[in-house]
Protein backbone atom coordinates (compact mmCIF):
# COMPACT_ATOMS: atom_id res chain seq x y z
CA UNK A 1 0.00 0.00 0.00
CA UNK A 2 1.42 3.41 -0.95
CA UNK A 3 2.40 5.77 1.83
CA UNK A 4 0.00 8.52 2.83
CA UNK A 5 1.21 12.08 2.40
CA UNK A 6 0.38 15.11 4.46
CA UNK A 7 -1.64 17.70 2.56
CA UNK A 8 -3.26 21.02 3.40
CA UNK A 9 -6.40 22.56 2.00
CA UNK A 10 -8.44 25.72 2.18
CA UNK A 11 -12.00 26.33 1.03
CA UNK A 12 -12.56 29.28 -1.32
CA UNK A 13 -15.49 31.45 -0.32
CA UNK A 14 -17.45 34.23 -1.97
CA UNK A 15 -18.29 36.95 0.56
CA UNK A 16 -20.54 39.49 -1.24
CA UNK A 17 -20.79 41.86 1.73
CA UNK A 18 -17.70 41.56 3.87
CA UNK A 19 -19.27 43.43 6.78
CA UNK A 20 -22.01 40.74 7.09
CA UNK A 21 -19.52 37.85 7.09
CA UNK A 22 -21.91 35.66 5.09
CA UNK A 23 -20.28 33.42 2.53
CA UNK A 24 -20.81 30.68 -0.02
CA UNK A 25 -18.21 28.02 -0.73
CA UNK A 26 -17.20 27.95 -4.41
CA UNK A 27 -13.93 26.03 -4.51
CA UNK A 28 -11.01 24.30 -2.82
CA UNK A 29 -7.21 24.64 -2.94
CA UNK A 30 -5.10 21.56 -2.10
CA UNK A 31 -1.35 21.58 -1.46
CA UNK A 32 0.89 18.53 -0.88
CA UNK A 33 4.56 19.37 -0.43
CA UNK A 34 5.84 15.79 -0.74
CA UNK A 35 4.21 15.29 -4.14
CA UNK A 36 4.77 18.87 -5.36
CA UNK A 37 1.02 19.25 -5.83
CA UNK A 38 -0.90 22.53 -5.78
CA UNK A 39 -4.27 22.68 -7.48
CA UNK A 40 -7.50 24.58 -7.29
CA UNK A 41 -11.00 23.54 -8.29
CA UNK A 42 -13.90 25.97 -8.32
CA UNK A 43 -17.24 26.60 -9.94
CA UNK A 44 -19.42 29.69 -9.98
CA UNK A 45 -23.06 28.65 -10.08
CA UNK A 46 -24.73 31.81 -11.36
CA UNK A 47 -28.27 31.06 -10.22
CA UNK A 48 -27.19 30.04 -6.74
CA UNK A 49 -24.87 33.05 -6.32
CA UNK A 50 -27.54 35.50 -7.55
CA UNK A 51 -30.03 34.01 -5.07
CA UNK A 52 -27.44 34.55 -2.35
CA UNK A 53 -26.60 38.10 -3.45
CA UNK A 54 -28.71 39.70 -6.19
CA UNK A 55 -26.16 42.33 -7.24
CA UNK A 56 -23.12 40.06 -7.43
CA UNK A 57 -20.73 40.66 -10.34
CA UNK A 58 -20.07 37.17 -11.72
CA UNK A 59 -17.61 38.42 -14.33
CA UNK A 60 -15.46 40.05 -11.62
CA UNK A 61 -15.64 36.89 -9.50
CA UNK A 62 -14.51 34.75 -12.43
CA UNK A 63 -11.64 37.16 -13.06
CA UNK A 64 -10.48 36.92 -9.43
CA UNK A 65 -10.74 33.14 -9.34
CA UNK A 66 -8.85 32.85 -12.62
CA UNK A 67 -6.06 34.86 -10.97
CA UNK A 68 -6.04 32.27 -8.15
CA UNK A 69 -5.85 29.51 -10.78
CA UNK A 70 -2.95 31.16 -12.62
CA UNK A 71 -1.01 31.65 -9.39
CA UNK A 72 -1.75 28.11 -8.27
CA UNK A 73 -0.47 26.70 -11.58
CA UNK A 74 2.61 28.91 -11.64
CA UNK A 75 1.61 30.31 -15.02
CA UNK A 76 3.64 33.25 -16.35
CA UNK A 77 0.50 35.39 -16.37
CA UNK A 78 0.17 34.67 -12.62
CA UNK A 79 2.48 37.62 -12.05
CA UNK A 80 5.23 37.75 -9.42
CA UNK A 81 3.23 35.59 -6.98
CA UNK A 82 2.91 32.90 -9.66
CA UNK A 83 6.70 32.74 -9.87
CA UNK A 84 7.17 31.92 -6.18
CA UNK A 85 7.92 28.37 -4.99
CA UNK A 86 4.92 26.07 -4.56
CA UNK A 87 4.70 26.43 -0.77
CA UNK A 88 4.86 30.23 -0.97
CA UNK A 89 2.12 30.30 -3.61
CA UNK A 90 -0.13 28.18 -1.39
CA UNK A 91 0.54 30.38 1.65
CA UNK A 92 -0.25 33.49 -0.40
CA UNK A 93 -3.47 31.97 -1.77
CA UNK A 94 -4.54 30.76 1.67
CA UNK A 95 -3.76 34.05 3.46
CA UNK A 96 -6.58 35.86 5.24
CA UNK A 97 -8.05 38.73 3.26
CA UNK A 98 -11.00 41.05 3.51
CA UNK A 99 -12.37 40.97 -0.03
CA UNK A 100 -15.21 39.36 -1.94
CA UNK A 101 -13.06 36.21 -2.47
CA UNK A 102 -11.73 34.76 0.78
CA UNK A 103 -10.43 31.41 1.96
CA UNK A 104 -11.09 29.37 5.06
CA UNK A 105 -8.36 28.63 7.56
CA UNK A 106 -6.10 25.84 6.28
CA UNK A 107 -6.74 22.28 7.38
CA UNK A 108 -4.45 19.23 7.22
CA UNK A 109 -5.12 15.72 6.03
CA UNK A 110 -3.42 12.54 4.83
CA UNK A 111 -3.86 11.05 1.38
CA UNK A 112 -2.40 8.61 -1.11
CA UNK A 113 -3.59 10.81 -3.97
CA UNK A 114 -3.93 14.60 -3.62
CA UNK A 115 -5.98 14.85 -6.84
CA UNK A 116 -8.50 12.45 -5.32
CA UNK A 117 -8.46 14.48 -2.09
CA UNK A 118 -9.18 17.64 -4.10
CA UNK A 119 -12.18 16.01 -5.79
CA UNK A 120 -13.51 14.62 -2.52
CA UNK A 121 -13.16 17.96 -0.70
CA UNK A 122 -14.76 19.78 -3.63
CA UNK A 123 -17.78 17.48 -3.47
CA UNK A 124 -18.04 17.74 0.33
CA UNK A 125 -17.47 21.47 0.70
CA UNK A 126 -18.81 23.04 -2.49
CA UNK A 127 -21.46 20.90 -4.17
Amino acid sequence: MPAKHLFEYAVIRVVPRVEREEFMNVGVIVYCRDLKFLQIKYELKAERLRAFSAGIDLEELEHRLQAFFKICCGKPDGGPIGELPLASRFRWLAAARSTIVQVSPTHPGLTHDPQQALEKLYHQMVL
